[in-house]
């Protein structure tokens, strides 16, 4: 009787679930009220009118309508401005 295993066992080798981030919801596609916009890591999209935000930074319908993306300036403290993505749902 063998006192260790025959083969050797890696455990490096699992792999983590994938966390299915992206757009779900295009501009110009309509979204029903609590239907995911945009599943992120970080608000690199920002919620605008009528889009709520998660806890994880999902973006979300609050109303039944028609999204679409625009862009927002905004001003850091050391005077620079950087352009930001801002969903909208009308």
């Amino acid at each position: 009787m063998a006192t260790r295993k025959a083969a050797g066992t890696a455990k490096n080798l699992t792999d983590s679930k994938p966390k299915y981030l992206g757009t779900k919801l295009y501009a110009g596609e309509m979204a029903t009220s609590g239907a995911i916009i945009v599943r992120q890591r970080g608000t690199k999209i920002l919620p605008g009118k009528n889009v709520g935000l998660g806890r994880d930074h999902t973006l979300f319908a609050l109303k039944d309508g028609k999204v679409n993306f625009s862009e927002k300036r905004m001003k850091h403290l050391d005077g620079t401005t950087k352009r930001k993505k801002v969903a909208n749902v009308e």
